[in-house]
C-alpha cells in the first residue's frame, strides 16, 4: 500500500469512528429529549474527514472517485451526513439524527471493512467511464440516494413513533415550522388565522415528505443523463440492464409515493409504508445488482 491510499482510508476509519460515536448519543438524545449539538459536531466532522477523503482520492485517482463500489460507498457517506445536517438545520430534533445517522455509518463501515483490497484500490477507468458524464450523472443520482434514504429513514421513524396516532393534512405543502389554521371569532364573526406547533409526529412527516421530493427531481434528472450517456457510450438509450430496471423501480415506487400524498391525500403511516418499500428498493438497486455481478452497471464482487 502507498502513502495516499493508507490516508485515504485513514480518513474513512476515522470517519466511521466519529459516525460511531455519534450513534449512541444520538439515541441517548431522543430519551433524554435534549438538543443533538454534539450529535451535529460529531456528524459535521464526520463530513468535513469524508470531504478530504473524496479530495484526496480524486487527486490519487486522477479522476472524479466514483467510478467503483468503494468511491460510490464513501461519496454516499458524504452525501448521507450532508443531507442528515440540513434536514437538522431545518429542525434540530435527536429523532432526526437517531434515524439518519445509522445510514451514513453504515455505508462508510461496509466500504472500510467488508470490501476487499482490491475493490478499494484506485484503478484507471474504462472506456464507458472517460466522459464528463461520470459526474453528472454519478454523482446526481447517488445524492438522490442519500436524500431518498434519509427520507425514508425518517418515514420509518414515523412508523416507529406514531403508533396509533392520527395526523391531519396540515403539513404537507408547508413548512415544517408550523401551520395556519382558520378560526372564527365568536363576537366579532371575524376571520382570525392562528399559528399553531405541529406535533413531532407531523414535523417528521412533513421533513420525510420534503426530503424524498427533493430525491425524486434529483433521481429523475439522474436517469435522464444517465439515458443521454448510454445513447452515447453505447449507442441506446435504455437496453433494460437491470441496474437500470431497478432505477426504474425506484422512480416508481417513490412516484407512487408522492402521488399518494398530492393526489390521494395520504399522510403518516400510509406513505411511510411505501416509502419504507422504496427504502428496500435502493438497497437492491445499488447494493444487490453491483455485487452479484450483474449487467452494465455492475462493480462485480461476488461472481
Amino acid at each position: 500500500m502507498n502513502a495516499p491510499f493508507e490516508l485515504v482510508t485513514s480518513l474513512g476509519f476515522a470517519a466511521f469512528v466519529l459516525l460511531l460515536v455519534a450513534l449512541p448519543i444520538a439515541f441517548w438524545s431522543v430519551s433524554s429529549d435534549s438538543r443533538p449539538s454534539a450529535v451535529r459536531l460529531l456528524v459535521a466532522i464526520a463530513n468535513l474527514l469524508l470531504t478530504a477523503q473524496l479530495v484526496l482520492r480524486w487527486w490519487q485517482s486522477g479522476h472524479f472517485p466514483i467510478s467503483n463500489l468503494y468511491e460510490s460507498l464513501c461519496f454516499l457517506a458524504w452525501a448521507c451526513t450532508l443531507t442528515q445536517l440540513l434536514v437538522e438545520r431545518a429542525w434540530p430534533s435527536p429523532i432526526v439524527a437517531a434515524a439518519a445517522t445509522p445510514m451514513g455509518l453504515g455505508c462508510i463501515a461496509f466500504a472500510s471493512f467488508a470490501l476487499p483490497d482490491q475493490l478499494q484500490s484506485a484503478a484507471p477507468l474504462v472506456p464507458a467511464l472517460r466522459s464528463s458524464w461520470l459526474v453528472m450523472h454519478v454523482s446526481v443520482i447517488m445524492v438522490s440516494y442519500a436524500a431518498l434514504l434519509v427520507g425514508s429513514l425518517l418515514s420509518m421513524a414515523v412508523l416507529l413513533i406514531g403508533r396509533g396516532e392520527a395526523l391531519e393534512l396540515r403539513s404537507s405543502s408547508i413548512g415544517s415550522g408550523g401551520f395556519r389554521q382558520a378560526a372564527t371569532m365568536s363576537e366579532s364573526g371575524l376571520l382570525q388565522l392562528q399559528s399553531v406547533e405541529l406535533t413531532t409526529n407531523e414535523q417528521l412527516d412533513s421533513l420525510s415528505y420534503r426530503t424524498i421530493t427533493v430525491g425524486f427531481l434529483m433521481l429523475t434528472v439522474g436517469i435522464i443523463s444517465g439515458a443521454v450517456w448510454a445513447n452515447e457510450a453505447w449507442g441506446s438509450y435504455w437496453s433494460w440492464d437491470p441496474k437500470e430496471t431497478w432505477a426504474l423501480i425506484c422512480w416508481l415506487v417513490y412516484a407512487a409515493y408522492l402521488h399518494t400524498r398530492l393526489s390521494r391525500g395520504w399522510q403518516g403511516r400510509r406513505p411511510a409504508f411505501v416509502a419504507v418499500i422504496g427504502l428496500i428498493v435502493i438497497a437492491v438497486c445499488y447494493i444487490g445488482v453491483n455485487l452479484l455481478g450483474i449487467g452494465l452497471h455492475s462493480y462485480g464482487w461476488f461472481f
